[in-house]
């Protein structure tokens, strides 16, 4: 009898999946029924109007949408059989998921091609050189450079930054002090390519850290707070907000590649100890709001430091100073934040992809503009800039268990280096190829490199 019950419960998810396909299927045909004729069934221009922007990448998942951007309408989806439509005029590409195994070749004159790439460069290396940056037109990125600089996605606004509702007075946390330590670092992505783990186990030798995370972990978080998801959790915040410093060390080391590492601990008034972007100063509310790490330098000193603030309250306050006043003395950061044209989880602004595609549908329709007044199309192309990361470097401090993972990083960051060549190549000559030919042409550059 169970077994028969199990049968019809399958048998009943399989139609409803069925379903709720024919339902997607049936809104898509409609829309494109409306993209094809008027509402008296007759063929219009409209047609020949709309540009059709596909998602390389199915990022969205939508297998097609009507998109309103300010005077100008495109038809997004996800649907790959359109490389071949007429109205076809622009790929987008989300960085991580970028692949050799499917590119919209050949690619037409008029075709647009768009990256987006908000994450890590270690998700894929061979985006951040120039021989392959520059055949894309459009870009979105950490990058201040970038065609949509996305630096502060992981900042609400400024009064997120200024808010001091997980404030916590001096004086607790010094009494908090006698039995945690000054410094907590959570981290359960180990080994990444800025090689950080390997700076804060050095650092540990001097001064006492709190490690919640499974990289260098010595102690342990509530259960409910042990998964990745509870990050943003109020009760993670309260266990964060007892300590003095928080260190905020990225997985990449890149200009203006910034994340809720550094904006975390400054929204919770926690001084974060920051090691990432070399030019972090631009993007801080104040001169003194965070301490930051100088890799030259021996963490030795950086926990004498630490120390010295941890015991002078004057000099630690410092540091918290525009906090407590609630200014941000940053123009550059200020400016931003009001200026970016999308919102972090502000329902009465645009996400960032959105933004990112009617960009891209904008310029679209900028050149369609320009050709019917017989002008010469505009030509958009990204740069090296847009995309920018230097080598993965390695401390040299004393390591007595060297990950196989942390030894990859500079490898195959060069790997990268001639996969970028090799593919910049193969996309110029604008035909299709292989996984194999691909790999050929690595192969070939890698023996020409070598000689």
């Amino acid at each position: 009898m169970w077994r028969i019950s199990v049968k019809k419960l399958c048998a009943f998810c399989l139609c409803a999946c069925a379903f709720v396909f024919v339902i997607m299927t049936f809104q898509v045909i409609v829309q494109l029924g409306q993209f094809e004729h008027d509402a008296h069934g007759q063929q219009v221009t409209r047609a020949t109007e709309i540009p059709v922007i596909v998602w390389w990448s199915p990022l969205t998942g939508e297998l097609g949408r009507f998109g309103q951007c300010g005077r100008n309408r495109c038809f997004f989806t996800v649907n790959k059989s359109y490389h071949s439509h007429p109205q076809t005029k622009a790929f987008l590409f989300y960085g991580t998921d970028f692949s050799v195994e499917s590119l919209p070749l050949p690619r037409h004159e008029q075709h647009h091609w768009a990256l987006f790439h908000e994450e890590s460069p270690k998700n894929n290396y061979k985006l951040f050189h120039e021989p392959l940056i520059t055949v894309f037109n459009h870009t979105a990125s950490f990058s201040r450079h970038a065609h949509l600089p996305l630096t502060t996605q992981h900042l609400e606004g400024i009064s997120t930054l200024t808010a001091q509702t997980h404030l916590l007075p001096l004086a607790y946390k010094n009494h908090l002090r006698k039995t945690l330590a000054p410094v907590v670092y959570v981290q359960s992505d180990c080994d990444p390519p800025s090689d950080r783990d390997v700076y804060v186990r050095e650092l540990m030798q001097h001064i006492q850290v709190d490690s919640y995370g499974q990289c260098l972990h010595n102690k342990d978080l509530p259960p409910h707070l042990r998964d990745s998801t509870a990050m943003d959790n109020q009760d993670f915040y309260q266990v964060l907000t007892q300590y003095k410093f928080i260190l905020a060390f990225e997985n990449a080391i890149c200009d203006d590649y910034i994340t809720e590492k550094l904006w975390r601990p400054l929204k919770l008034g926690v001084v974060p100890v920051y090691y990432g972007a070399p030019n972090v100063h631009i993007w801080l509310p104040d001169n003194r709001s965070a301490v930051v790490v100088n890799p030259n330098e021996p963490p030795k000193k950086l926990a004498q430091y630490l120390k010295r603030l941890d015991k002078n309250d004057w000099e630690y306050l410092k540091y918290l100073e525009w906090k407590h006043k609630r200014e941000i003395s940053n123009v550059n950061l200020v400016t931003e934040l009001k200026e970016r044209p999308w919102g972090v989880q502000d329902i009465g602004q645009d996400n960032f992809i959105d933004v990112f595609e009617c960009m891209v549908c904008n310029r679209v329709w900028e050149n369609i503009h320009r050709q019917e007044k017989k002008l010469p199309s505009k030509v958009w192309r990204a740069e090296e800039s847009h995309f920018k990361c230097p080598s993965p470097k390695l401390f040299d401090f004393a390591v007595s268990s060297s990950s196989s993972l942390r030894q990859m990083w500079r490898a195959s960051y060069e790997q990268s280096k001639r996969e970028a060549r090799a593919l910049g190549r193969m996309l110029r000559r604008n035909r299709n190829f292989t996984v194999t030919q691909f790999w050929r042409e690595v192969f070939t550059d890698r023996e020409e490199t070598d000689n």
